[in-house]
């Protein structure tokens, strides 16, 4: 709190009961990871959804925009599971994380003269390695620091992780909306400006952040930990839930590579496509910050998995089938349910079945390998039936979400705690 650092308020801050001061701490500590998060992901948001476009406007095919996507997404896979191995081996998820940010900002300004195929997809490869560990290491330390105090009973947490997740979808939104109407005015480049500026912005917002594990203290990995991947796939239930999210999750590739392609060449303008984008993200925040954990709570994991699954189901086959502007405007918000419940769903069974010094890679491997294999693929895949079939692809991606139905009804919560 700034009235700490002054003299006149010091004695009366010291004589704060220790639970006033906790408040306070937790009140400052949350902050800034909503201050970290708005950063991060307003600059997801300027520039993601509108990234085909502007590989479609650098005359690139639909096969090659696709291989440009899921070449940066493949990259994943490497990054992010290293830098996060990185994180807790030195016990540096802060500072990797602040030193990603910057360098995706920079590195994000090479596609201001990047012509051609071949560069522009090196230059997604780079870009995606340097953005792939924001957003893992960043749960991580937002995890650890939200993390139950007390005891006795009586443990509680500072914060709910929801409201951080909420607060970056209010900002993706944000970025999103504004970005599409700068389009407008100043051209598809314009998104390479506003991102590069919000990571840039974001990194050293990141090193302001406490950096908590999630069992109260700080921990530095050892040489037997190198085997933490796979101690984790031994876990049954991290296993269903990895492919559960890659299914469901991973059925997003066609959307998030060709919706906007589809929309323009369907007549729907950048402004308009960023508003109906915008409400997916919209929902996410409902979800994540008012009815995502009491609906978690109130009907389960498998249930909630459940709901994910058939959401999927009609939001795909809808989008198959038309670009009616207030159909899509109906079903674009089906995202909080089949993205952030879902998401909420596996951090809940994540935080119950993954021991607590392997969570930093269990959160990355959730992120990269379970679905960032699934939707490199995918991407891959969603070229050509684009190409093809046009919007009837995303007959496809109802199909991955209907694959989901049987391995939902074997999911079980764990009884103990892990160690």
């Amino acid at each position: 709190m700034r009235y700490a650092s002054c003299p006149m308020y010091a004695a009366a801050f010291a004589s704060l009961a220790p639970r006033d001061r906790m408040i306070s701490s937790s009140r400052s500590t949350l902050y800034r990871f909503l201050s970290l998060y708005a950063a991060l992901y307003a600059g997801f948001g300027v520039q993601s959804p509108y990234l085909p476009i502007l590989l479609d406007t650098r005359h690139l095919s639909p096969e090659t925009i696709a291989l440009a996507l899921a070449a940066g997404t493949a990259m994943r896979l490497t990054a992010a599971p290293a830098v996060a191995r990185l994180a807790d081996r030195f016990d540096a998820p802060k500072a990797m994380l602040a030193l990603c940010s910057a360098a995706a900002g920079l590195i994000g300004l090479g596609y201001l003269p990047a012509q051609g195929a071949w560069a522009l997809i090196a230059l997604g490869v780079v870009h995606t390695a340097a953005l792939a560990p924001l957003p893992p290491l960043s749960d991580t330390l937002a995890l650890g620091a939200a993390g139950p105090t007390g005891s006795g009973g009586m443990t509680k947490w500072k914060f709910h992780y929801g409201w951080l997740r909420g607060c970056g979808s209010a900002a993706f939104v944000v970025g999103l909306v504004l970005s599409g109407q700068a389009i407008g005015h100043f051209g598809i480049v314009v998104i390479v400006w506003l991102n590069a500026a919000l990571l840039l912005a974001a990194s050293p917002v990141a090193l302001g952040v406490p950096q908590l594990l999630a069992n109260g203290g700080h921990s530095r990995a050892t040489a037997s930990e190198a085997r933490g991947v796979w101690a984790l796939l031994r876990l049954p239930l991290y296993r269903k839930m990895v492919l559960l999210a890659a299914l469901i999750l991973g059925s997003h590739a066609m959307h998030d590579s060709f919706a906007m392609i589809r929309w323009s060449r369907a007549g729907i303008g950048p402004g308009t496509s960023g508003i109906l984008w915008s409400l997916s993200v919209a929902a996410e925040v409902v979800v994540f910050v008012v009815i995502g954990r009491p609906l978690l709570d109130r009907i389960g994991p498998a249930g909630a998995a459940m709901l994910s699954a058939g959401a999927g189901v009609v939001r795909w086959a809808v989008m198959a089938e038309t670009a009616w502007l207030p159909a899509l405007a109906l079903i674009e918000p089906l995202h909080g349910l089949t993205f952030a419940l879902l998401h909420l769903t596996c951090m809940r069974l994540l935080a119950q079945c993954v021991p607590r010094h392997l969570e930093a890679t269990a959160l990355t491997i959730y992120g990269t390998v379970g679905i960032g294999v699934a939707t490199a693929l995918l991407t891959l895949a969603c070229g050509p039936i684009f190409e093809h079939f046009g919007a009837h692809g995303f007959w496809a991606m109802a199909a991955l979400c209907a694959a989901a139905l049987p391995l939902i009804g074997t999911l079980r919560e764990p009884t103990a705690d892990p160690g």
